[in-house]
């Protein structure tokens, strides 16, 4: 593994210099100009660094980011894979092509029961993400998942905003009786008794598909299981010196199926997700990967107001803060500006593609 990451840094290096004046971002180092996107990955470019993930506050300006495709009520199920974009590089933010963008990683499509997606994790791709080109900005999300069952193998429903709010049902490794809730705000583990929790007493998580429910409101965020409530936070009890440690931000719904029983993780985190993954489980040797199934995705949006007609997408206000972000409707495209130049953006894609794989070995993703 640390001669896989070795061998990558300098293609890495190089491709980042290609594509971007300065090579990385954050809310005190903005990108220039020149390069004004801030990618999820913490990168300045174009193109492509400008979708999905772009994160505002560390760009350029504000408004350096491409608007984000509006929520769409709808249930997503999985007969085939037309409506999933398998070469990430070539999104160009058209969210009425497709539903989702295969970010990393492999799926198969099985149809065994009417369609069924199938997530793989191989000891080479690093663990499979699936992003919803749409976003949410309050809703209710429906994830009917058969989660995967072996030590170190994580399966995961989230909602993700370009600024980090997070929403998590996260399934860690062989507990196949266990579903794990929590919330982040901006990259931050709130403070106080609102962090992770545990509901125990599932049926086999791997041999049974539940209906995982994240219901989020603007005062308060529930979490079901089979449309029973396990679980939930109420806004009002997120204050922290004034400030409301709640996810508020529009985000994608991600599913992904990721190894955190590599040698890179943490222990902490090798710990919770059951330990080291064993590459030699008869499973694995079997069908050549670990997988995790997915049934349907279904997404009701609950925008604070209702967007006008001529509507399609979500910006961050000019005067937005990190601490303060204000979210309003716009009828801006969301598609990328102009002819692509497919040599460029085709290195964006490669470094993105490159960052990704790295991220995913050392537990960012």
């Amino acid at each position: 593994m640390h001669s896989i990451l070795v061998a990558a840094l300098p293609m890495l290096v190089t491709l980042l210099a290609w594509t971007a004046e300065a090579t990385s971002c954050n809310a005190t180092t903005p990108c220039p100009a020149s390069a004004p996107c801030c990618s999820e990955f913490g990168f300045c470019g174009t193109d492509d660094f400008c979708l999905g993930g772009c994160n505002p506050f560390a760009s350029n300006t504000v408004s350096s980011c491409r608007p984000s495709p509006l929520c769409q009520d709808a249930t997503h199920t999985f007969p085939d894979n037309s409506r999933i974009l398998s070469n990430a590089t070539f999104f160009d933010g058209n969210a009425t092509e497709y539903d989702w963008i295969l970010d990393t990683g492999a799926i198969m499509n099985t149809n065994s029961s009417g369609g069924e997606l199938a997530m793989l994790l191989t000891e080479a791709n690093g663990g499979t993400r699936l992003s919803s080109t749409r976003y949410v900005h309050y809703g209710t999300i429906t994830a009917s998942l058969k989660t995967g069952r072996w030590a170190g193998v994580v399966t995961a429903f989230i909602t993700m905003s370009d600024i980090k709010d997070e929403i998590d049902w996260e399934f860690p490794g062989a507990k196949t009786t266990e579903g794990q809730t929590n919330y982040f705000w901006q990259g931050v583990i709130p403070a106080g008794p609102n962090n992770g929790q545990t509901e125990t007493g599932l049926t086999d998580t791997f041999s049974n598909y539940h209906d995982y429910t994240i219901d989020w409101q603007p005062d308060a965020l529930t979490f079901s299981i089979d449309n029973k409530v396990v679980r939930t936070i109420k806004k009002s009890d997120t204050l922290q010196n004034g400030v409301a440690q709640y996810p508020d931000t529009p985000s994608r719904v991600q599913l992904s199926l990721w190894p955190a029983g590599i040698n890179s993780s943490a222990p902490g985190t090798v710990e919770w997700a059951g330990g080291m993954i064993d590459w030699n489980d008869p499973d694995y040797n079997s069908a050549g990967h670990f997988y995790a199934l997915l049934k349907s995705v279904t997404i009701k949006c609950a925008d604070p107001t209702k967007p006008g007609p001529n509507m399609t997408s979500y910006v961050y206000g000019k005067n937005a803060t990190a601490n303060q972000p204000t979210v309003a409707f716009s009828n801006g495209s969301t598609l990328l500006n102009g002819a692509p130049n497919l040599a460029l953006s085709g290195l964006h894609g490669i470094a993105v593609a490159i960052v990704a794989g790295l991220l995913v070995l050392f537990h960012v993703l």
